[in-house]
């Protein structure tokens, strides 16, 4: 596998890896001070914190779902430097709103940012894709794209830390003010990084296509493009069973420590931390075992060993020792020394590992398909189809909550939806290796 460290000494490279790390740092400090906020210092009910948690997850999510189209029709026809710039712009100015929301403790304010952000990311997306064949040569492609993907799981770790970091308590309850000024000190540097990445227009001899504003029609037609591509189609299937999954749990680890497990938001940043170093460690693993080749064979196996982590992960938390009335929540050190909790974070470090074994060599099959004209449109594509299907997660999550199915028992959601995206997976190896 070759060295690819040297690309991020190089202006066709550094600013542009450079501005997707602080976008994916900021998305995570601003949720997680966001969520830990709410969970622990605004609501004081166990269904009201789960639907809180659930909704949020799907409002970041929609705008994929509706303007994904829109973004990669921009991204594949336009200057994507100048859409870089135009977009980290915006985020600024959602930065207000959700410094705002975190500084007064408004929850409508906080949903509108993270909307917001979600339509931020929704635009930035697939250029980060894009843009990597037209500055790269070809062999450097695949080691850029690895870098990019590397950087992202550093900077949610990084973020995920520091907003669990920057909630704090206080006499008068938990404030976020520090995590307020940080959102819009990062999103400050964001444009300033944004600005340096070098030109990137369309190729002018690709072919030409009009922009379709309607945003069904275009989603409509962006998504049946691919279904004549058998695996293209089916590693998108995939990937998107892996993000719905993934939505169900993110979405359920604060209200999972706080209530299925007694703790404080201490513990609940350390599970988002692990989640994500997970994932990076799963990442490395199977580009290993793989030998730099795209392919599905782990796929299924790593699918099945998720739901089996998540299976674990449910017994544990099911039968976990209940905190006795009027005492306060377990810190980080009180939670480490009870029986099992070391297993609990082994459970949650499994599912991850496998979970990044699982969606990563999926994603080569997105940029090794079609065309590097096309590239924007197939991750938007790709992005609509999971879009979907994570806010259909979100929903379900929501209607089960309302129904009184505890946090605990949304697990198992979960664990069906690894046999799903194992089936799917073994389809995808059977169709291409």
């Amino acid at each position: 596998m070759q060295d690819s460290f040297h690309l991020l000494k190089t202006r066709r490279f550094l600013p542009l890896f450079a501005t997707q790390f602080l976008g994916a740092f900021n998305d995570n400090l601003f949720r997680t001070a966001m969520v830990l906020l709410v969970i622990y210092g605004i609501y004081g009910d166990p269904r009201q914190e789960a639907t809180f948690s659930a909704v949020a997850g799907g409002l970041f999510i929609l705008p994929f779902f509706l303007l994904s189209a829109l973004a990669g029709q921009l991204a594949d026809s336009n200057d994507k430097a100048r859409i870089i710039r135009i977009v980290k712009t915006a985020e600024i100015f959602i930065m207000m709103f959700g410094a705002a929301g975190l500084m007064l403790q408004n929850v409508p304010l906080l949903l509108i940012a993270l909307t917001a952000m979600g339509v931020h990311s929704t635009f930035f997306g697939p250029i980060k894709y894009a843009v990597l064949p037209q500055h790269l040569q070809d062999g450097e492609v695949l080691g850029g794209t690895g870098l990019v993907e590397a950087g992202t799981y550093v900077a949610i770790l990084g973020g995920t830390l520091l907003g669990g970091v920057l909630v704090y308590k206080h006499a008068d309850g938990f404030h976020a003010i520090r995590a307020a000024v940080a959102v819009l000190v990062v999103a400050g540097t964001g444009r300033w990084v944004g600005g340096m990445v070098p030109a990137a227009p369309p190729d002018p001899h690709a072919p030409t296509f009009k922009m379709d504003w309607h945003i069904v029609r275009a989603s409509i037609a962006l998504v049946s493009a691919t279904l004549h591509i058998r695996r293209l189609f089916i590693a998108i299937l995939a990937i998107s069973f892996f993000w719905a999954m993934g939505a169900v749990l993110a979405a359920q680890f604060p209200p999972l420590v706080k209530n299925g497990l007694g703790s404080d938001q201490h513990v609940a940043t350390l599970f988002l931390a692990v989640f994500s170093i997970g994932v990076a460690l799963g990442s490395v693993a199977v580009n290993r075992l793989l030998g730099g080749h795209v392919s599905a064979r782990y796929s299924p196996a790593a699918a099945l060993g998720m739901g089996l982590f998540v299976l674990d992960l449910y017994r544990r938390v099911k039968y976990w020792p209940p905190l006795g009335e009027g005492l306060p929540l377990r810190g980080l050190h009180a939670f480490l020394a009870l029986p099992n909790s070391w297993a609990v974070v082994l459970d949650l470090l499994g599912v991850a590992i496998a979970g990044g074994m699982f969606v990563v060599p999926l994603y080569a099959f997105l940029t090794t398909t079609v065309a590097k004209s096309e590239t924007a449109r197939t991750v938007a594509a790709n992005n609509i189809v999971n879009s979907g299907l994570m806010v259909l997660a979100t929903l379900i999550l929501t209607l089960a909550v309302q129904l009184g199915v505890t946090v605990a028992d949304s697990l198992l959601i979960v664990a069906v939806g690894s046999v799903i995206a194992a089936w799917l997976g073994w389809l995808l190896h059977k169709a291409c290796d």
